[in-house]
């Protein structure tokens, strides 16, 4: 009996059964599990490769077996949403030429291995525009809250630091808020001790925010913020965003590899969104389909302000949900 092609062929049967079975609604699946379990892939794999040439009964009931079992667990947590996690691996670096572990090359004196951080700009009167670039992956971000500062962050740092530099003139600021990695030879496993950053922004200004991320998860409330532009890439990611009214007109770029996002958006807010996806599921309530494969809210070409949202990754989970 050959059966070399059937662990490979079965996987993908059920996988396109499960994005079908997705698109019209029928289930709702979390992609993210994908990622979170991809070593049971392995497993699949390399027993299939272990008994590639062994054609006995019992080395197929194996293979089944394992497969079965392997796409019960990623199936089960897919349909009941559980979030699962794996160990991190972190390798820090300092980038003294010392052995201790601090570090002034930095605008912040000390950089420390593990610990709290508390980065602060000061909001200047007048300042109109701000910008907020972000970056660095490995981490949760959460943008919740208003400071009557320009920028506040409050960090929990695990084999990392991050730097805060600021320019301002007289209307305008730009934040750069990034991660650094420190040079020493420690290595460390484990997922109890993650880097996190909780920003706080003032409200006054326009804003326009990058973020720029890896393997992160970002939790951004922007409702109470006047937002021009918010633009994410990322690798394998999950964003959750919520917006308030949109100015003349608001832009949301959002680009990654293997994504969970959400938007949230006023049900009042005319909007527009650019999907191109490869393998994803998308959830869009209250948005009409045209012509040239875009979604419009209704009445969306005679509103005054307008959110435009353009969505671009290879394997996601999508939903814009209006509140």
């Amino acid at each position: 009996m050959r059966n070399d092609r059937l662990i490979p062929g079965t996987i993908l049967v059920i996988i396109g059964i499960l994005f079908l079975l997705n698109n019209f609604g029928a289930i709702e699946f979390n992609w993210w599990v994908f990622l979170n379990l991809w070593p049971i892939l392995l497993i699949i794999g390399g027993v299939n490769l272990v008994f590639a040439h062994n054609r006995s009964q019992w080395a197929t009931i194996v293979k089944i077996a394992v497969l079965l079992c392997g796409m019960a667990i990623l199936i089960i947590c897919g349909l009941t949403r559980r979030e699962v996690g794996w160990p991190v691996w972190a390798y820090h670096i300092n980038r003294d030429l010392n052995d201790d572990d601090d570090d002034t090359t930095g605008r912040h004196s000390v950089m420390k291995i593990d610990g709290n951080s508390v980065y602060r700009e000061e909001y200047h009167p007048g300042i109109t525009t701000a910008t907020l670039n972000i970056a660095g992956g490995a981490t949760t971000y959460r943008l919740n809250g208003v400071t009557t500062d320009l920028f506040e962050a409050t960090t929990k740092e695990f084999n990392m630091h991050y730097n805060l530099n600021t320019h301002i003139d007289s209307t305008s600021a730009t934040i750069d808020f990034d991660m650094d990695v420190h040079k020493h030879g420690i290595f460390n496993w484990g997922h109890k001790k993650h880097n996190e950053a909780d920003i706080k922004l003032n409200a006054t200004p326009e804003w326009e925010i990058e973020l720029q991320s890896g393997a992160s998860s970002a939790n951004f409330d922007l409702s109470p913020f006047k937002v021009k532009r918010l633009e994410i890439q990322g690798g394998a990611a999950s964003y959750t965003v919520k917006l308030g009214q949109p100015l003349a007109e608001t832009t949301v770029d959002i680009n990654s590899g293997m994504a969970s996002v959400t938007l949230y958006i006023p049900k009042n807010a005319a909007c527009s969104i650019n999907v191109d996806t490869g393998l994803s599921s998308k959830t869009l309530d209250g948005f009409d389909k045209k012509d040239d494969g875009s979604y419009e809210t209704p009445g969306f070409d005679k509103a005054a302000n307008k959110i435009k949202i353009s969505f671009d990754a290879l394997m996601s989970d999508f939903k814009v949900i209006r509140y």
